[in-house]
């Protein structure tokens, strides 16, 4: 049976080496498991142990099959364990994002009262022919759509911005990642990951400190963006509000700041300039460093060209162009008159709370010609004449301001002389004098005595310092005598004159005084020029004004002026007669430098005290200009007169003015009242008649009244000076004050 027995045992296979070493073998018994055989005893037999021990024959030791599995399986365990820790703390990163977009979510607003903010109104300037003269307000630009905008410049905001801008919903990981990586090879920021919806969501909604939470917030947001707007609405509203630097606030604004023109007008190489400023708007300024500009335009050109969005010819074309260069503010006289609209439209509308368009009276190439005269004057003469500043002011028979310059470069000074300088208007000022001396019956031919006059303390002096003897009005007001000016005020009291000034137009305070004779009292050009108008225009008030209408970019009109209809404040037989008078003064007098070949021009030149102060205010039957010339400091120009500077500079300007128009006289044809032909004068005449040069309202003069050159007509009909001739003895507060 031993026998029997030994030949059935089992053979275990081997695994190892053909050779069986027993001693090897190392296996578990039943009673060493820590899982019994179920149902059977624990102890087991020895044979039957050592029966076994051949299955584990030819099997290297544990530690050698340890060795050789981390041979074979070491690298693919270590991967396993590296995906497996990656997930792990991936799930773990999620939770803990998961939960800080939760906590910072819940510190914002319900998602259902996101909106866009409203964009701060614009206040668009017009000039009378509809060109655009300048756009005022927080953004300092109109909002453009994106089909009105130039091509270029979406392409290039695109391409250097934000190139996957079309493709990823708000947030762009390959973006970030891309920056992120560029900024750790480079050891600095060089590159940002926010996309144009993220940049666009900082700037609309939140602050722009760096924060952790208001990233968050700022994803939140750019995602809800694109949910609730398409592409090219968020494209947009970027780019009409994004910040262009030099206070240029949308692409409008920094448009015309930087070119001078619409952005439906920018060229590749101006839209490429303006997508560069975007990573430094104050710093690659052209109005602040033009090379950096340029050097960035390149690197956007560039872009676009690997983007596919231009071909390398077109880069060498706008290579090719001039480089921009802005000036460090907004440059050109018109804008002396945007400001004047900005100061005197919540008076007229109250405050601004949406976009409105503003039509002005401004005429631009009027407006261009009195820059260009201005300043060349200034350029030629500054030196030489120790005069550094200058203002222009014109306007038509209604008020309505034509052209104003306020000073030499708006970009270097931002105050208008025109309109807010306050100086002294010298012999500027007598017209008024002389006019209230007409109401109380004086006559262009009356006789006044040319001599040393005492009046209280104060003796007036003619500029040359010389006395004439007897003199009509009208020669005294053609050569600007201060006597006979000091006379008519005391004859007819400063309260007389005062009062007809303010009737005309006049608002600063005026001292009651015999000096307002010489115009001692402070007054702005504008209001001078406003009051000379009433001459111009036959009698009635002109109140200098530039707002036309006021309307909603609909067209609905919010405010319109009413300046049509003004009031009578001169009677007429004294208007012809200041304007035959204010005529010799071009004619024979201090004002001959302002004669304008062809045609009547009345006008009176001023100069104060010490040559501070320089003007000249004159007028045809179409323009009422005035002209000044001075120092902001007050020091003394080196002897300029009214008759000098002011005068050849109206002149320069009213002749382009003039360019192409018919003649017409000025009102009362040149002619003192009795000697006016019949019609002129007699019946009431509307201010239309006046500023249109209607011919029906004025006759033509007669062969020889209206000689060619003006500067050779002396009135044939002023009496002879004589110093002999007798003057008139007159029972008045002069003769009192006088002795006689």
């Amino acid at each position: 049976m031993a026998g029997k027995s030994r030949s059935r045992e089992r053979i275990e296979p081997s695994f190892g080496e053909d050779e069986v070493h027993p001693e090897d073998d190392f296996r578990l018994d039943e009673e060493d498991r820590v899982v019994k055989s179920r149902g059977k005893p624990s102890g087991k037999p020895a044979g039957k142990s050592s029966g076994r021990s051949a299955r584990g024959a030819g099997k290297a030791p544990a530690p050698e099959r340890r060795k050789q599995r981390r041979g074979g399986f070491g690298l693919f365990r270590l991967i396993r364990r590296m995906v497996y820790w990656t997930i792990v703390l991936g799930i773990w990163g999620s939770i803990g994002i998961a939960g800080l977009v939760i906590y910072y979510g819940a510190r914002m607003p319900s998602a259902e009262t996101w909106k866009i903010p409203e964009r701060p109104p614009n206040v668009k300037i017009t000039g009378v022919d509809g060109s655009v003269i300048a756009n005022r307000g927080a953004t300092g630009g109109e909002e453009l759509s994106l089909q009105e905008m130039s091509p270029y410049i979406p392409m290039a905001l695109v391409a250097i911005e934000d190139r996957r801008f079309y493709s990823h919903y708000g947030v762009d990981p390959l973006g970030l990642a891309r920056a992120m990586i560029t900024n750790v090879a480079a050891g600095h920021m060089v590159q940002g990951g926010s996309t144009v919806t993220q940049q666009l969501a900082k700037n609309m909604f939140l602050s722009p400190e760096r924060t952790l939470e208001r990233k968050v917030q700022e994803v939140l947001l750019a995602l809800w963006l694109e949910h609730t707007y398409s592409k090219d609405q968020i494209l947009e509203m970027y780019l009409n509000r994004v910040f262009f630097g030099s206070n240029a606030y949308g692409v409008e604004a920094a448009s015309r700041r930087y070119f001078n023109k619409s952005a439906r007008d920018v060229t590749l190489g101006e839209a490429a300039l303006l997508a560069g400023l975007l990573k430094a708007p104050s710093r690659l300024s052209p109005a602040r460093d033009p090379q950096a500009a340029e050097a960035r335009a390149q690197v956007v050109l560039q872009a676009m060209r690997e983007e596919g969005m231009i071909t390398e010819a077109e880069i060498k074309t706008a290579m090719s162009a001039p480089p921009t260069r802005a000036k460090s503010y907004w440059s050109g006289a018109e804008y002396y008159a945007a400001d004047m609209v900005m100061d005197e439209l919540p008076g007229l509308i109250g405050e601004v709370k949406q976009d409105i368009v503003v039509e002005t009276t401004l005429d631009m190439t009027l407006e261009k010609k009195a820059e260009q005269v201005i300043a060349e004057t200034l350029s030629k003469n500054a030196s030489k004449y120790r005069v550094s500043q200058a203002a222009l002011i014109s306007i038509d028979g209604t008020g309505a301001i034509r052209a104003v310059v306020g000073g030499r470069d708006y970009a270097d000074s931002q105050f208008n002389r025109a309109t807010r300088a306050k100086r002294q208007p010298g012999s500027a000022f007598k017209p008024f004098v002389y006019a209230a001396a007409l109401e109380m019956g004086e006559t262009p031919a009356s006789i006044f005595n040319d001599a040393r006059i005492r009046i209280g303390n104060w003796t007036p002096e003619n500029y040359d310092q010389k006395y004439n003897g007897p003199v009509t009005l009208a020669e005294a007001l053609a050569r600007s005598l201060n006597t006979v000016s000091a006379q008519l005020v005391m004859q007819a009291g400063p309260d007389k004159v005062i009062q007809l000034a303010r009737r005309l137009g006049i608002a600063s305070p005026l001292q009651s005084n015999a000096s307002i004779a010489l115009g001692t009292s402070e007054v702005t050009l504008a209001e001078l020029t406003g009051a000379y108008a009433s001459f111009q225009n036959g009698g009635y008030k002109a109140t200098p004004h530039l707002i036309r209408r006021v309307t909603k970019p609909d067209g609905t009109v919010l405010y319109e002026n009413t300046y049509d209809t003004p009031p009578r404040v001169l009677d007429e037989k004294t208007v012809v007669d200041m304007n035959y008078m204010m005529g010799q003064v071009i004619a024979i007098g201090t004002g001959k430098k302002a004669a304008l070949p062809g045609w009547q021009v009345a006008g009176k030149t001023g100069t104060t005290q010490s040559y501070r102060d320089a003007l000249f205010l004159g007028f045809t039957s179409n323009l009422v200009t005035g002209v000044w010339f001075g120092n902001d400091d007050g020091k003394f120009m080196k002897k300029v007169t009214g008759g000098g500077l002011p005068a050849q500079a109206w002149k320069e300007f009213m002749l382009a003015a003039h360019e192409g128009l018919s003649p017409a006289p000025v009102f009362g044809n040149g002619l003192p009242s009795d000697q006016v032909l019949p019609g002129v004068g007699q019946g009431p005449l509307t201010v239309s008649d006046v500023i249109t040069g209607d011919p029906e309202a004025y006759p033509e003069a007669p062969p020889g009244e209206m000689p060619d050159s003006p500067d050779l007509a002396p009135d044939p009909n002023l009496p002879p000076l004589e110093a002999s001739r007798p003057v008139p003895h007159r029972s008045s507060l002069l003769d009192i004050l006088m002795g006689e």
